[in-house]
């Protein structure tokens, strides 16, 4: 038999996968070499095949494996809404401009690695630009009504992915958020989506990436119930299968709003687990939702991860950051601009400024900085 028989006489799904495993192949042919790649050795991050922060110890808990963080979902922010798009104008210019702010984000990247940090969380769909809000009429979506990814978002993600994996930094790449999800207009929308994310990180080859199916999954706000913490394991597993179909395994997880313990469905697919620590004012319950991570059902050794907390007090013996630490978890920042602050305040809040402009900002920088021994 010929080679178009053959082809003809496979089951539909085989010759899906395989059509798929051949199109990566070639779209990785076309693509330089990637620099950075994050892997899992059990409860630790490994960064080129060696342990992050190898052999440092700090207050005498080891930090090897960790990976510190901060949220800066508003990377690639955009607002396709014209009725509030002046919102965010720039208080220099007047103006808002989302090829400025990739443009000064990326030029703080180098930055922020030298401090220690190691990964950034951003998110097609971004974050609340005000921090918190009950209602977000904006239109801050790399997704399309159908599935499809945003040709403009993408072009500025791009532009941060690839710095990232020149300066040896891990993405943590969210695709969903639940101010933005009601833009997907289908449950089958938010598969396509899914499916388009993954297949654009492995067309552009980066192995820096971490995926995050969508920010904080048992918030009610959320539209599409394959979204939602009964079933969003679905789409973990789906990301999960279709990168490794396609040869290029991706790490894949989700994330639970504040003081919430992941549940076992989620808990056994995860690759990595995301926790929150919004609303945790003690920073012993920090400690405690560890531990009570590491007794859930289906649990194995794999790391554990806070990739948002808006508690500070940097300059305290205990905060969330330390107790996360002391615990063997990894820490993210997450700082918005509180009411009556200016422009130097927040990496949520747009416009944002994105130096080390405030003194929050630096308190974080300089804990971080001495835990990491990265001075």
């Amino acid at each position: 038999m010929n080679c178009l028989t053959n082809w003809l006489l496979m089951p539909s799904f085989l010759v899906v996968l395989l059509f798929q495993e051949w199109h990566a192949g070639e779209a990785n042919a076309q693509v330089a070499p990637k620099k950075t790649i994050v892997s899992i050795d059990g409860d630790k991050f490994r960064i080129n095949g060696e342990l992050t922060y190898q052999g440092r110890v700090w207050n005498g808990k080891s930090i090897e494996g960790l990976l510190m963080n901060s949220r800066m979902v508003q990377a690639t922010f955009d607002d396709r809404n014209a009725e509030t798009r002046s919102r965010w104008a720039y208080p220099d210019t007047n103006a808002w401009d989302a090829e400025r702010n990739t443009k000064e984000f990326i030029a703080e990247m180098p930055g922020w690695r030298k401090s220690g940090l190691l990964a950034i969380t951003v998110n097609l769909q971004g974050g609340s630009p005000e921090g918190y809000s009950k209602s977000q009429p904006w239109y801050n979506s790399g997704i399309n009504p159908d599935g499809s990814l945003q040709p403009e978002t993408l072009q500025r993600m791009k532009q941060v992915i690839d710095k990232a994996d020149e300066i040896g930094m891990v993405v943590i790449l969210g695709l969903y958020y639940f101010g933005q999800d009601q833009r997907v207009q289908d449950e089958a929308a938010v598969i396509a989506g899914v499916d388009a994310s993954i297949d654009w990180v492995i067309a552009n080859g980066y192995k820096n990436v971490l995926i995050e199916i969508n920010n904080e999954c048992n918030v009610k706000a959320y539209d599409h119930e394959i979204l939602k913490p009964a079933r969003v394991h679905e789409l973990i597993l789906r990301a999960k299968t279709r990168s490794t179909a396609a040869n290029h395994p991706l790490l894949v997880s989700t994330s639970y709003g504040g003081n919430t313990v992941p549940l076992t469905n989620v808990v056994k697919v995860s690759d990595y687990m995301l926790l929150h620590g919004n609303g945790v004012s003690n920073p012993k319950r920090i400690a405690e939702m560890v531990q009570q991570t590491r007794r859930v059902e289906g649990y194995t050794p794999k790391p554990i991860l806070f990739n948002e907390d808006d508690h500070f007090d940097f300059d305290k013996p205990s905060n969330n950051f330390v107790e996360a630490i002391r615990e063997f978890a990894s820490w993210g920042y997450f700082d918005f601009r509180m009411k009556g602050e200016g422009f130097d305040e927040g990496y949520q809040s747009v416009p944002v400024n994105w130096s080390t402009s405030s003194e929050r900002k630096n308190g974080f920088f300089k804990l971080l900085r001495e835990i990491t021994a990265n001075k």
